[in-house]
Parts: structure tokens; C-alpha cells; sequence
């Protein structure tokens, strides 16, 4: 296990601390940044955590075997993307993905920051000098540029296909092959230069969700603005918090009661909860203690920025003798992604969808030396490959027997 020092720091003002970390740290490559915006209903262990740099002679993972070798000798950060269960599950990809992307990535950082309330604790590798960084980091000036796109937003496929494909999946569920399939597509623009840091910061403070996730690595920048988390390990106990319902909020400032319950009555929207509820129950169940199983909150509905959402979460104890790749591989990707059954909507999704979702679907977040680990699901999010100047970013909603 690598060593690392630990220093905390004294904070005053956590947002413009926060703020001047993040610019400090793009300075750096690997680089990941990942914010909980302070949402109450999540269970977060740090207001923000920053990582970067590549620990002495540490490379990136690229390959689960590898991966499994070194999870709890140090901290570990990257991605999983959509594609990787596919393979765990024998689907063969036919379909073109136009951009960088591993099946997962990880690395040890060498330099690790973590935010919680107003302290600022510093993890550093034993020939690090924390001091210096946090004196620079007080002193980083934040410069923000104008946000252009000069080429247009292309989507990779027509409306007219779009509707066509949905009655198509429609036809499965009717005849029985299926309940439900989130069903996606590609926007994507070509030879685009984006300063993605930039792009992150604005759009992380207009929707401030709790698993938003920004990272630059191996030549990929991630801007991820997710209010979704797809599991959790702490100790013994996982959490997995499927979101399934959406719904436009219409006033900032309060949480009003009617627009949720009118959420909750949604026949569409409910159902789709229930169904994804029930697959995560199914999934976890594989690696838990017999009879631990439960759900904690079934269809909660949580205000966010611009929209209120339909949450349950789900809690059991894991088995003893069971590895963290184990847990994440009986459970991605997450079915809020997917569908239900999981084996058969991937399937569909296959057959349906024009392009690889790639990193879009996939999980970003980390494992820490105790073993534990958090995961978000990546959703609201942006993918650039710097080496090509490509950008992408997938949409998509549950098609279920009540859509329209």
C-alpha cells in the first residue's frame, strides 16, 4: 500500500476555495474533480474531492484483471463505460463509437485534495510538499473565457427514425420481450476546440447535482452534471439510488408539494420506478447477506435546479468473501440505464441504437484504501476527445407500454 501524508488545512469561505482548487488543479494531467454541490439527500462522505497527477511510476488501468489487483492498495479514480458490461454479458457491439474510449480507466493519483465543510485535508504521497500547493492555491487566479461553438450540433439520427425505432420498442414490450428500455441517441458536433473546465464550472453551477464529475483523462474530458448515484460501499453496507421520473419544477424557490405529488401520480413515471426499483433489488441481491436486502425509500421525490426527480434507494449488507469488482459487475450498468429485464433491454438497446454510448451510461468515481467506493451514473453529460476535437453527448428516456 502506497503512503500517503496528511495534512488539513483551515478554510474560510468553501466556495471560493472550492473554486480556486478546481482551476488549480487543471493545471494538472490526469485531472478528475468531482462535487456533491452540497445536496442534503445523499449520504456524501466529501463536499468535493479533487485528484491528480500520476502516482511514481503508475500508469493507467486499463483492464479489470489489473484493476482488481490494485484496489485497496491506495486510492483509485477513473470510469467504467457502457460498453464494458456488454462484453461481460456477451453482447456483440456492431455499432460505431466515434471517439477515445476505454472499457474502463483508472489511475493512482499523485496528489489528492478532499473538502468537507471547512476543512481542506491534503493526500499526499510521502515525497510530496502539500504546503506549497495550498499556498498556490489560495494565490490561483480564475480566468474565465467566452464559451464558443463554432460548428453546429448534428444528431446522429432523425426524428422520423427516433419515432420509429420507439414504436418498434414499444411492439417488444407488448408482445412480452420486455417492460421497459432506456432508449438514447447521439448529438455530436466535429472539430470543435472547447475549453471544457470552463464549460463544467458554469453549467455545475447552474444545476449544483450532487454527483456532478469533471475529469481530463487519457486525452477524454468528461463534463458531467449527474444528480443520479449507482452504488455506494461503506464498510459493509451498499446504497444504490435508482432515478427513474422527471418532471419540470417551476418554482426556484420553493419546494412545492403539489407539482411533486403530480410527479408521484404519474402512471408512466411511477411505473418506471417500481420496474427499475425491483431490477436493482434483483442485482444486488447477488452479492448480499441473505434477507438484507431492503428498500429504504420507494419513489421519493427530490427538488433539483430546473426539475424535481423520482428517487428510491436501496440498502443491503454485502457478502463477506466478496470482491468490489464483483459487487459493481452483478450490478452495472445501472438498470435506470438499461431497462428491465437487464439482459434482454440491452439487447434491444443494441439493435436500436445508432452509435456505442461509450462513457455516457458508464459510472465515474473512485475506490479509497478501506475499500470502499462511489459511483454516479453518467448522465447530463458532455464527452470531448481532445486528440480528434470531437464532441458528444447522448439523450435518451425509458420507453415503457404507458409512453406516448
Amino acid at each position: 500500500m502506497n503512503i500517503r501524508n496528511k495534512r488539513v488545512y483551515k478554510i474560510n469561505s468553501e466556495e471560493k476555495i472550492k473554486e480556486k482548487l478546481f482551476f488549480w488543479g487543471n493545471l494538472f494531467q490526469p485531472f478528475v474533480w468531482l462535487d456533491s454541490n452540497h445536496y442534503p439527500h445523499q449520504e456524501m462522505d466529501y463536499d468535493a474531492i479533487l485528484a491528480v497527477g500520476l502516482a511514481s511510476n503508475e500508469q493507467f488501468v486499463f483492464s479489470s484483471d489489473k484493476l482488481n489487483l490494485k484496489i485497496n492498495k491506495d486510492w483509485l479514480f477513473g470510469y467504467f463505460s457502457y460498453e464494458k458490461k456488454s462484453k461481460w454479458n456477451h453482447i456483440q457491439q456492431n455499432k460505431h463509437l466515434p471517439f477515445n474510449c476505454h472499457d474502463l480507466c483508472f489511475f493512482i493519483p499523485q496528489k489528492i485534495w478532499l473538502l468537507k465543510s471547512n476543512k481542506l485535508i491534503a493526500l499526499y504521497l510521502s515525497d510530496d510538499n502539500s504546503e506549497d500547493d495550498f499556498n498556490s492555491i489560495l494565490n490561483q487566479k480564475n480566468v474565465f473565457k467566452d464559451l464558443k461553438i463554432s460548428n453546429g450540433i448534428n444528431s446522429r439520427i432523425t426524428k422520423s427514425e427516433y419515432l420509429n425505432n420507439a414504436s418498434k420498442i414499444k411492439n417488444h414490450i407488448l408482445r412480452g420481450d420486455i417492460y421497459e428500455v432506456n432508449y438514447c441517441f447521439e448529438y455530436y458536433a466535429e472539430d470543435i476546440n472547447l475549453n471544457s473546465a470552463n464549460l463544467f464550472y458554469k453549467l455545475n453551477k447552474l444545476t449544483k447535482s450532487p454527483f456532478s464529475a469533471y475529469f481530463n483523462i487519457d486525452g477524454i474530458n468528461l463534463i458531467c452534471t449527474s444528480p443520479e448515484r449507482f452504488l455506494k460501499k461503506i464498510n459493509n453496507d451498499l446504497i444504490s439510488q435508482p432515478m427513474k421520473g422527471t418532471m419540470e419544477r417551476k418554482s426556484m424557490k420553493t419546494f412545492d408539494m403539489k407539482e411533486a405529488k403530480i410527479l408521484k401520480k404519474n402512471p408512466k413515471e411511477f411505473s418506471e420506478n417500481v420496474m427499475i426499483t425491483d431490477l436493482v433489488r434483483n442485482d444486488i441481491s447477488r452479492v448480499a447477506e441473505k434477507g438484507s436486502v431492503v428498500v429504504d425509500e420507494q419513489c421519493g421525490v427530490y427538488p433539483f435546479n430546473h426539475v424535481y426527480q423520482m428517487i428510491s434507494t436501496i440498502k443491503a449488507k454485502c457478502k463477506r468473501d466478496i470482491t468490489n469488482l464483483d459487487i459493481i459487475d452483478a450490478c452495472f450498468p445501472m438498470g435506470s440505464m438499461t431497462g428491465a429485464p437487464k439482459q434482454r433491454a440491452m439487447e434491444i438497446i443494441n439493435k436500436y441504437e445508432a452509435s456505442q454510448r461509450g462513457i455516457y451510461s458508464g459510472a465515474v468515481g473512485y475506490f479509497n484504501p478501506n475499500g470502499d467506493f462511489d459511483f454516479n451514473v453518467v448522465i447530463r453529460s458532455i464527452i470531448y476527445d481532445l486528440k480528434s476535437k470531437y464532441l458528444s453527448f447522448h439523450v435518451g428516456s425509458a420507453i415503457t407500454a404507458k409512453s406516448n
